[in-house]
C-alpha cells in the first residue's frame, strides 16, 4: 500500500509541476515568438520582433538598472544574512527551531501587506523619523518613502529569508572539526573565515543569490508602493506589457528571458554543488 501512496504523491507532484509550471512557460515561449494583437493576445504570425525589441535603448536602460539594484540587494541580503545564518547554525537545536519560527513568522502574511507596514515605518511621520527625532540624531525627517533608497530596503526585508535558509542549510552541516583543526594549525581567525569557512559554504551562498536576484528585479509592486511609481524594474515593464500595452508577446518574451537568466544561476548552482561533493569525496 505504501509504495502505491508513494508512487500517487510523486505523481500527483509530477503533473502540478507540469501543468502549472512547464505548460505556462511553454505558453510563454509560443506567445513570446508571435505577433502583437490589440484586440486579443496575440496573431498567429512567428515573428523574432519581440526579442530583438528587447534590443531598444529604453529596455536596455530599464534592464542595466533592474541588474544593479538586483546586485545591491543581494548584496545586502549576503551582508546582513551571513552571519545571521552562521550564528543560527551555531545555536542547540531547540534554540535554532525557535530562531527559524521567528524568522519565518513575519512571513506567513501577505508581502503586500508588509509592504505597507513598511511604509508606516518609513515615511516622514513614520516609527524611523519619529525615533531618530525623539534621539536627537536628526533634527529633520528623512525623506526615504518614495525613494530608490526605500524600494531597496523593502525589497532587502522581504528577500532575506532566502538568503538566509540556503546558506543555513550549508553550515548546518559544517564539520566544526575543521575550524578546530586550522585553529591548531596557527590560522587566525579571519584566515579560517577566507579559507575554511567561506569556500564550504560556497553552495548555500551561490544558493541564496539565486533565490534573491531574480525576484529583485521583478517584485513591481515593491517598487510601485515604496518607490511611488518612480523607480521602475523590470517586473513593472512585464506588468505593463501585460495589463496596460496589452502587449503579450513582448512581455511573455522579457519573461522567458528572466526565466533563462534564472535557469543560468540554477545551472552555476548545480554544478558549484556537484564539484564541491566530488572534492569532498576526494577529500575522503
Amino acid at each position: 500500500m505504501k509504495p502505491k501512496l508513494h508512487y500517487f504523491s510523486v505523481g500527483l507532484i509530477a503533473t502540478w509541476l507540469g501543468v502549472f509550471g512547464l505548460l505556462s512557460f511553454l505558453l510563454m515561449v509560443v506567445i513570446s515568438f508571435l505577433q502583437q494583437d490589440p484586440d486579443h493576445i496575440a496573431l498567429p504570425y512567428f515573428t523574432f520582433q519581440n526579442y530583438i525589441d528587447l534590443l531598444d535603448p529604453m529596455f536596455l536602460k530599464i534592464f542595466i538598472k533592474s541588474f544593479y539594484v538586483a546586485i545591491i540587494v543581494t548584496g545586502g541580503c549576503l551582508i546582513l544574512g551571513y552571519p545571521f545564518a552562521y550564528i543560527l547554525s551555531r545555536l542547540p537545536e531547540k534554540l535554532q527551531n525557535i530562531s527559524l519560527l521567528l524568522l519565518l513568522l513575519p512571513f506567513w502574511t501577505s508581502s503586500v501587506v508588509r509592504s505597507y507596514a513598511m511604509m508606516s515605518l518609513l515615511k516622514t511621520k513614520g516609527l524611523l523619523n519619529t525615533l531618530l527625532l525623539s534621539m536627537g540624531i536628526i533634527h529633520q525627517p528623512l525623506q526615504i518613502l518614495f525613494t530608490p533608497t526605500a524600494v531597496g530596503i523593502g525589497l532587502i526585508y522581504n528577500l532575506l529569508p532566502f538568503m538566509i535558509l540556503p546558506i543555513y542549510v550549508n553550515l548546518e552541516r559544517f564539520d566544526i572539526a575543521l575550524i578546530e583543526a586550522a585553529r591548531d594549525l596557527g590560522a587566525k581567525w579571519t584566515t579560517v573565515f577566507r579559507k575554511v569557512i567561506i569556500p564550504l559554504s560556497m553552495p548555500g551562498i551561490v544558493g541564496g543569490a539565486t533565490l534573491v536576484f531574480l525576484p529583485s528585479m521583478t517584485l513591481f509592486f515593491i517598487s510601485d508602493l515604496l518607490g511611488g511609481a518612480k523607480s521602475l524594474l523590470l517586473g513593472n515593464l512585464i506588468e505593463n506589457q501585460f495589463l496596460m500595452a496589452n502587449n503579450w508577446p513582448r512581455g511573455a518574451a522579457t519573461s522567458v528571458l528572466l526565466t533563462l537568466i534564472m535557469g543560468a544561476g540554477l545551472l552555476m548552482y548545480w554544478k558549484r554543488t556537484k564539484n564541491k561533493e566530488a572534492e569532498h569525496e576526494a577529500f575522503l
